[in-house]
């Protein structure tokens, strides 16, 4: 992705839940598309972030930034913008 979306709070703490980082669980669609998310390969996971670019950016940065999980956190809880 060549431009980093937003993540907006709420999409920090749902992706922190389905991760097991406490946030707050989202409805069965949004834990549905964060698991579908996590469990893409690049190709359809650039796919998806066509149409939930937050959702992508944010499972991406939990699964492959050395410290994506304290960022999200830090997005959760307002102290940062993603």
């Amino acid at each position: 992705m060549s431009n980093t979306p937003t993540i907006p709070a709420e999409t920090a703490r749902h992706v922190l839940a389905v991760f097991g980082h406490g946030g707050v669980r989202p409805g069965r669609f949004g834990e549905q598309l964060i698991s579908l998310i996590a469990g893409a390969d690049l190709q359809n996971m650039a796919r998806l972030a066509d149409a939930f670019p937050a959702e992508t950016e944010a499972v991406r940065m939990a699964q492959y930034d050395n410290d994506g999980i304290a960022k999200l956190q830090a997005i959760a809880a307002g102290r940062a913008a993603a």
